[in-house]
C-alpha cells in the first residue's frame, strides 16, 4: 500500500571523499567532477585536475609556490608526488601514468607517456610526447626528453636534447651535472662548496606558509565538464521516491 510520495533533490555529488584538499596560499585545488581522488590522497594549493583523472591511495599534488596542471585521462599512482614550484611550471597533459613512488617536480609531461615506478622529474625538465620513462629512470634539471623517447630502467637523461647514461658511467653523469646547475635551478643558490645552510634556511622559510592553510571540507563539484568556470550549475535533477509498507531494503 502507499503511503507518501515525496521529491528529494538528488544528492550533491562529491569528489574526493576522504581525500584531503587544503587550501594553501589563498589557493583551493580544482577538480572535474568525473575526477576520482582516493581516501589518503593530498591536493593542495593551485592544483587543477581534468576530467576522468584518478589520484590513487597516498599520493600528493602540492602546489608550493607553482602551479600544477594535470590533463584529461591521467592517473597518479599510490604514493606518488607531483609538485609545483616557483619559476617552473608543473604541467601534465592528457593520458599521462604517472607510477607508485615517482617525483615530479617543476616539469612539463606533454601528453601520452608512462611514468614508471620510482621514475624521477626534476625542475625545468620537458618530457614529449608519446616518451616513456622506466623504472627508477632519472631525467635531470632542464632536459629535454624528445617525443618517442624511452629512457631505460635506471637510466640518467641530461642536457637538451637529453643524453641518456648508463646508471655506472659515474664519471659522464657528475660531468653532465655540472653544467645543467642543479644548484641554481633548484635551490635558487650558486655553486658553493657548502650549499646545505643556505638551501635549508631557504626551504624552511618557503614551507614556513603551510602554517597558514586551511584543510577543506570534501570537495564538491565545480561546475559540469563543458560549462565554462564561474557559471552557476544548473539545479540537480529530483528524484521521486514512493514509500511503500512492508518493502525491502535495498543497498
Amino acid at each position: 500500500m502507499d503511503v507518501v510520495a515525496e521529491e528529494y533533490e538528488s544528492p550533491p555529488r562529491v569528489v574526493g571523499r576522504g581525500a584531503v584538499f587544503v587550501e594553501h596560499r589563498h589557493k583551493t585545488p580544482r577538480v572535474a567532477e568525473s575526477t576520482y581522488v582516493a581516501p589518503t590522497a593530498v591536493l593542495c594549493g593551485d592544483v587543477t585536475i581534468g576530467a576522468h583523472s584518478r589520484v590513487l591511495f597516498g599520493a600528493v599534488v602540492t602546489a608550493e609556490g607553482g602551479p600544477v596542471e594535470i590533463g584529461e585521462n591521467c592517473v597518479v599512482m599510490e604514493n606518488a608526488v607531483v609538485r609545483g614550484v616557483p619559476g617552473h611550471q608543473t604541467r601534465l597533459g592528457d593520458h599521462v601514468l604517472v607510477g607508485p613512488h615517482a617525483s615530479l617536480t617543476g616539469c612539463v609531461v606533454e601528453g601520452d607517456t608512462r611514468i614508471a615506478t620510482g621514475a624521477v622529474v626534476f625542475n625545468g625538465a620537458r618530457i614529449g610526447v608519446g616518451a616513456e620513462l622506466e623504472f627508477h629512470a632519472v631525467v635531470h634539471v632542464n632536459t629535454v626528453v624528445g617525443p618517442g623517447t624511452a629512457v631505460p630502467m635506471g637510466w640518467f637523461a641530461g642536457g637538451d636534447p637529453a643524453e641518456l647514461i648508463p646508471p655506472g658511467d659515474w664519471e659522464r653523469i657528475r660531468a653532465l651535472m655540472g653544467r645543467l646547475d642543479y644548484p641554481g635551478t633548484v635551490f635558487g643558490v650558486g655553486d658553493t662548496d657548502s650549499p646545505m645552510p643556505d638551501i635549508a634556511r631557504r626551504y624552511a622559510r618557503g614551507l614556513a606558509l603551510h602554517h597558514y592553510d586551511r584543510i577543506l571540507r570534501y570537495k564538491h563539484r565545480e561546475a559540469p565538464e563543458g560549462q565554462p568556470a564561474g557559471k552557476r550549475p544548473a539545479r540537480r535533477p529530483t528524484v521521486r521516491v514512493r514509500t511503500t509498507l512492508d518493502a525491502p531494503h535495498t543497498h
